[in-house]
């Protein structure tokens, strides 16, 4: 009985504190601000400055090229680990650092206050966003050069402003429907142990606030009817409102089992499939694939053989191509052709395979349900976070062994993050299906998913093991 009681009372002081941690956000909005802009400083320098100096030569170091240490702090630091944050506390870079959003909700403050039209809403957004921006970074080598940080981060954050200059007041628009990596943020989130809660029986019972003491939800999320965290920025605005939203702890599983399911969603489902794991696996794999060095030379061949060879000679700007010939880097129209065509035929091809087994998992359940299809995705979504991540942190890896940093056991760390995300995965799984059946039914469909996890760890192990 005593050690129950010591675990009730550590509870409740973890409950008290969380939701204290809500109020002292919704207080300290003005130092929160600050915070922001501080961060919006240092983007603006970080994407534009390098692009206006000299590419560094060999001799530069990370530590004494802001070039080389703008380039880490983007995609050896920033962009994994803000994946990360995700899983750990839901969407809340996106409500306090996020520097697109600081500056989209600032410009809204002089919108122009148009309704959102009905093409912004589309909810295909989410994947052709981050499809789009993923495959471009490809073709430009947005990891390696600056002026494509640039054309890429810095049109990002322009095409934020203009939104929030026309669209909402005091709001984050863009951030709602058109942030390139907006869909992957609302899936990892829903995987967060801590998210705003809402009350619907308090808030209810609660006679309605005067109204200087309401608040504006920026990304425009319907907080009374708000179940989950993917689409809430966790900036504290709406803690303590009416008496019914508190920021408070849950189960990394909830959502997903109790959550998903009520909620079906076509649009999440092609981004985790074709997106995340079939686009991202591609795009990761096409310069270390024998594959792709086999199709170019097999079509060098055969262009050859028939006069032609201006797509081997021809290239393009920077901006369309990388084209660094002072660096020995170089894409022709060839190389653009082969690149395109793998990050495609992956996202095709492993999309399709994805669906085909998620498919036969839904129907092993009983008669199909398009429904249950959709919540069975929903599984995926650990080992579709973990794949973009590692496929990130590699050029963390990469960077620091370039200065002489070798990181200890970097292949079991990724055995171990790949085998967790796929048994996590498995246990959603089970999870999801023994809400329709059990016995036989429950093992095939968890089967099902065991295969597609096993799909994606495969796709992963080529590139980081074999290849």
């Amino acid at each position: 009985m005593a050690a129950s009681s010591l675990i009730l009372e550590r509870e409740a002081w973890i409950d008290g504190r969380l939701a204290g941690l809500g109020d002292w956000l919704r207080r300290h909005g003005g130092a929160l601000r600050t915070v922001q802009w501080a961060v919006v400083g240092l983007y603006v320098v970080l994407v534009t400055v390098p692009a206006f100096l000299p590419l560094p030569d060999r001799s530069a170091h990370l530590w004494s090229n802001l070039t080389l240490a703008a380039q880490f702090a983007f995609w050896g630091i920033w962009w994994p680990f803000v994946l990360v944050s995700m899983v750990v506390a839901g969407r809340a870079w996106c409500g306090v650092l996020c520097p697109e959003g600081t500056l989209t909700e600032f410009a809204s403050r002089w919108s122009l206050g148009r309704a959102v039209p009905r093409w912004i809403t589309w909810g295909g957004w989410p994947f052709l966003a981050f499809a789009a921006t993923t495959v471009y970074g490809q073709m430009v080598s947005v990891y390696g050069y600056p002026k494509p940080v640039l054309a890429v981060l810095g049109g990002s954050t322009v095409a934020a402003v203009a939104v929030g200059l026309v669209y909402g007041r005091d709001k984050r628009v863009w951030c709602r429907y058109l942030c390139p990596v907006n869909g992957v943020f609302a899936v990892l989130a829903k995987l967060a142990p801590v998210s705003f809660q809402v009350d619907g029986a308090a808030w209810g019972a609660s006679p309605k606030p005067a109204r200087r003491d309401g608040f504006t939800c920026a990304p425009l999320v319907p907080v009374k009817t708000m179940r989950g965290a993917g689409a809430c920025h966790m900036c504290g605005r709406c803690s303590g409102y009416r008496g019914a939203v508190r920021l408070a702890r849950r189960s990394p599983n909830h959502e997903i089992v109790n959550v998903a399911g009520s909620e079906p969603s076509p649009d999440q489902t092609v981004l985790i499939l074709f997106g995340m794991i079939g686009l991202a696996v591609g795009a990761f794999q096409w310069s270390s694939s024998p594959w792709t060095i086999d199709a170019k030379q097999w079509l060098a061949t055969w262009l050859i053989e028939r006069g032609i060879t201006w797509p081997l000679e021809t290239s393009a700007p920077w901006f369309v191509l990388t084209n660094y010939p002072e660096h020995n880097d170089v894409l022709t129209l060839l190389d653009d052709a082969v690149l395109l065509a793998y990050v495609a035929g992956a996202c095709l091809g492993i999309g399709l395979a994805l669906t085909g087994l998620v498919a036969l998992a839904a129907r092993a359940l009983g008669p199909w349900s398009t429904a249950r299809f959709h919540h069975l995705t929903q599984a995926l979504i650990p080992i579709a976070g973990c794949g973009v991540f590692l496929g990130l942190s590699a050029l963390t890896v990469t960077f620091l062994r370039g200065d002489g940093i070798v990181i200890p056991h970097v292949q079991e760390i990724r055995a171990a993050l790949l085998g967790g995300a796929s048994l996590w995965s498995l246990w959603l799984a089970w999870r999801v299906a023994g809400l329709s059946a059990g016995g036989l039914r429950r093992i095939a469909a968890t089967a099902g998913i065991a295969a597609a996890a096993g799909l994606a760890v495969v796709n992963w192990a080529l590139l980081f093991w074999i290849w």
